[in-house]
């Protein structure tokens, strides 16, 4: 057995991990082929590079080292992943780069690198890198959210409500993205992991994410929504009910901003006018 688990400590002993997995995702940028996953029908979910493997196992090392009761949900097949048991006291939810299509090797936008914590199918602590920006956010329940800037000690992150600019769907369809333009506002594509946080980034005001056809918002998907709502964000479905605290009720859409800032009403009906 490991050191004992709390959410505070998982966040705390991953920090070093993440800042080393979103290195190694950086360096290997612009270097890479895309290798697709085999038996995938969607692009984006076929996406794959040994970046992502490589990024992955700088996470599952150091968490199998500390924490070896755990089971994880990995994205991809790598030999550390193997190791873990089936069953444990908590889930980690592992997303080595979020948006290898479109924002990795696109470049559309920012990537994300991953790791949640859930216990009782609710995340309880989340950390999320954008490499290419130099970022590293986290939180645990109840404790706050913080941001750390490059090589920085992190600090408290805060939702500011202030700018323009929205981080968006790559595939998010163009009379939704008219309609944010329409009302001022400034949509800008992005990997699922970067718009969960979006209203704790510097200079992004709020996010809005539209699950592929009939789907839902992915359990990787939500890791950064604890985050910003820790950094004092509303997230929201797309009928503006609040959106899931658990990793699987089914919401097609995740709309998120400050608390109290009124372009989340405009964010709804873009996404619903159009």
């Amino acid at each position: 057995m490991g050191q004992p688990l709390t959410p505070t400590a998982f966040v705390r002993e991953m920090r070093p991990a993440l800042r080393q997995a979103a290195a190694i995702a950086r360096a290997l940028e612009g270097r890479v082929e895309n290798e697709p996953k085999p038996g995938e029908t969607r692009a984006a979910k076929a996406a794959l590079t040994i970046a992502d493997t490589a990024a992955q196992e700088a996470i599952l090392v150091p968490l199998f080292e500390r924490w070896p009761e755990l089971c994880i949900e990995a994205e991809e097949d790598t030999a550390t992943a193997a190791l873990f048991p089936r069953s444990g006291p908590a889930l980690v939810v592992v997303d080595p780069i979020d948006g290898t299509l479109h924002s990795y090797l696109g470049r559309r936008g920012p990537y994300a690198v991953m790791a949640g914590l859930a216990i009782g199918e609710r995340y309880e602590g989340g950390l999320v890198a954008l490499p290419r920006e130099g970022l590293l956010l986290d939180a645990a329940r109840g404790e706050g959210a913080c941001l750390a800037i490059g090589d920085h000690p992190p600090g408290p992150a805060q939702c500011d409500g202030s700018g323009s600019r929205v981080l968006v769907s790559p595939e998010l369809p163009q009379p939704i993205r008219d309609a944010l333009r329409a009302a001022g506002l400034e949509p800008k594509a992005a990997a699922g992991g970067a718009i969960a946080v979006a209203p704790a980034l510097p200079g992004v005001r709020a996010g809005l994410r539209l699950a592929p056809g009939s789907g839902s918002i992915s359990t990787r998907g939500r890791i950064g929504i604890l985050i910003a709502r820790e950094a004092g964000a509303r997230a929201l479905g797309a009928e503006g009910e609040p959106f899931p605290d658990d990793l699987s009720t089914p919401s097609r859409a995740l709309v998120i901003a400050a608390d109290g800032d009124p372009v989340l009403t405009e964010l709804l009906a873009a996404l619903n006018a159009a």
